[in-house]
């Protein structure tokens, strides 16, 4: 007998047991990573697979109790048996189970079905068996409830800031307010959002990509958010159409531009992070050519659900988005022991603690900057969803 081994997370169960060879066999997490004792599992194609359509993702939010399902469940050997478990996530206890009807050689079988799911967080569970004795079960949770904003903010879930402040460079003029930018902004996020920070100084190109490995390295809960935010010098090249971050190290005369941080990689490697919700703030020159058709910048979509709904929904959704201090020009690093103008604003917002309802939006943020004299830029990047947000909740 062979063995997969669920190891229960926030988002997903998976269990197989399957009749190969007499080897052993163990899986973890979503992306089913597998390691073998005695040789490889030849036909671990034959194992049934779940398809998810809705919910999409492995951990959701919905204000209403009635909830619609919809999946596949499919397998190159006919299935014997498809069954549906309804959960309470946090007593891992099973309300109902249904047997789903399916016919015989069938290879394919769709779900769709309207649930009615309590307060709180549920899990919904497709198990799915073929003839080959091989079962897989897969999950899904789902918060429910017009209430469910508390639940929201009393749930394992972090926020994550990390600021590459440069104010002193190899070749480059140096600078007087980033890195106590940088660390004022960080101060407002530990102390009122409790946000874990960290503060990374006159970083080389070389450190900045491997800090930033480092937190694609974590492990993130479904709702946790990552806030980036780079200080200090920018360029853009209009030969190349490119915009950069200066690093402490950067040449002064480097036509090749390697000694820079393109802004085409960080798109590219911040969108691959595992965080479903992430913001990157560069206060640097140029820094809205960040957006590579500046023209087509987007705006923030404004809510006029409540409090509750708002979060809820937002926290459903990924999040790419990006603001910078200002578009295709040089921006003011402000008076000696100031900060600047970009740092300001955002260090203002900050203290408002969001207002009366203790949520500070992207929105919000960008209605307190609209009278800068350079305009910030907002916008969205990868694989950002269209009414995502990044939150600042109040503690």
């Amino acid at each position: 007998m062979i063995y997969i081994k669920n190891l229960l997370t926030t988002a997903c169960i998976i269990l197989v047991t399957i009749n190969v060879f007499g080897q052993n066999l163990s899986t973890r997490t979503n992306s089913i990573k597998l390691s073998f004792q005695n040789g490889k599992l030849e036909d671990s194609e034959s194992l049934p697979v779940v398809t998810w359509e809705n919910p999409a993702e492995d951990y959701t939010s919905s204000e209403s109790n009635q909830v619609f399902l919809n999946a596949t469940v499919s397998s190159n050997l006919p299935l014997l048996r498809v069954t549906m478990s309804i959960g309470d996530e946090e007593s891992n206890k099973i309300i109902s189970t249904k047997e789903l009807k399916i016919a015989e050689d069938t290879y394919s079988h769709g779900i769709s079905q309207s649930l009615w799911l309590p307060d709180g967080t549920s899990f919904v569970r497709i198990s799915a068996t073929n003839t080959a004795g091989a079962t897989v079960m897969e999950s899904r949770s789902i918060l429910v409830g017009k209430n469910a904003f508390e639940n929201v903010l009393a749930m394992n879930r972090k926020d994550y800031a990390l600021f590459f402040a440069t104010d002193r460079y190899e070749e480059w003029d140096d600078l007087v307010n980033p890195i106590d930018d940088a660390h004022s902004i960080a101060k407002e996020l530990e102390e009122t959002y409790g946000f874990q920070v960290e503060v990374v100084e006159n970083a080389t190109k070389e450190e900045v990509w491997a800090k930033i490995r480092s937190y694609a390295d974590i492990k993130y809960n479904p709702q946790d958010q990552l806030m980036i935010f780079f200080a200090g010098h920018g360029q853009y090249d209009d030969t190349f159409g490119e915009g950069y971050v200066v690093p402490t190290d950067a040449k002064a005369n480097d036509q090749a531009k390697t000694s820079y941080i393109s802004h085409n990689r960080l798109r590219n490697n911040i969108d691959n992070l595992g965080c479903k919700h992430v913001l990157l703030a560069m206060d640097v020159c140029f820094g809205g050519t960040f957006d590579p058709v500046l023209a087509r910048s987007r705006a923030l979509e404004d809510y006029s659900v409540s409090t509750d709904e708002m979060v809820v929904r937002k926290l459903s959704m990924k999040t790419r988005k990006y603001i910078t201090s200002g578009g295709k020009e040089y921006v003011s690093d402000g008076i000696p022991g100031q900060h600047s103008p970009f740092a300001s604003k955002i260090i203002q917002s900050l203290r408002t603690r969001g207002g009366d309802d203790r949520i500070l939006t992207l929105s919000e943020l960008k209605a307190g900057m609209e009278n800068l004299p350079l305009i910030p830029r907002f916008g969205s990047f990868g694989s950002d969803e269209t009414m995502s947000d990044f939150v600042f909740i109040a503690k």
